[in-house]
């Protein structure tokens, strides 16, 4: 009799250690992490002299032109003004170019989103649902840029994530996060 008691104590205790740990979860999560948060330039803006659009741009042509990485050239025609970016060769090579087209622009880095703990595990017997959080962290000399844009964010912000886990051959691996950057190259 004995044993038979032992057979489902045993299976128990191997469904409850099936389950998908936070410390599991953080150990996978962390490989994709830091990640690059770039803000997309155009090539070219045009906006009306004295709108609020014209300060913007302002803005971006100043910051621009600050940062060594960039020419640029300003159009006039009658009250609109366009500022034309062109990226110097010596600029960093953090900076992407964009299509070509109508879209034409650059990626430019202005801070990391770095990986900060998991917060919460949702787990079945196949899959795992995970909430964790990530911090701004690392600005670059061009986070003016992205504050202009975000005026309520600041460096050490934290953000939630959600990434999903499936079970496979008796093991969890991450099969996807809600994470729209990715680590530099």
């Amino acid at each position: 009799m004995r044993p038979l008691f032992l057979l489902p104590v045993l299976l128990a205790t191997l469904a409850c250690s099936s389950k998908l740990d936070k410390g599991k979860a953080e150990d996978a999560i962390r490989k994709s992490y830091p990640v690059v948060i770039p803000i997309t330039i155009p090539e070219q803006v045009t906006a009306e002299r004295g709108t609020p659009d014209h300060l913007r741009q302002k803005t971006l042509r100043e910051n621009l032109e600050q940062s060594g990485g960039f020419e640029t050239a300003v159009l006039l025609d009658g009250n609109r003004e366009t500022c034309v970016f062109r990226l110097k060769p010596g600029a960093s090579k953090g900076i992407k170019p964009t299509a070509r087209g109508l879209k034409a622009g650059f990626l430019l880095p202005v801070a990391e989103g770095g990986f900060v703990r998991v917060l919460k595990v949702d787990a079945s017997t196949e899959t795992a649902k995970v909430t964790y959080e990530i911090r701004l962290q690392n600005p670059t000399s061009h986070f003016p840029l992205f504050l202009s844009m975000h005026p309520e964010s600041k460096v050490g912000d934290l953000k939630e994530r959600h990434a999903t886990f499936r079970k496979r051959g008796g093991s969890w691996e991450l099969s996807g996060t809600d994470e729209a950057f990715h680590k530099a190259e």
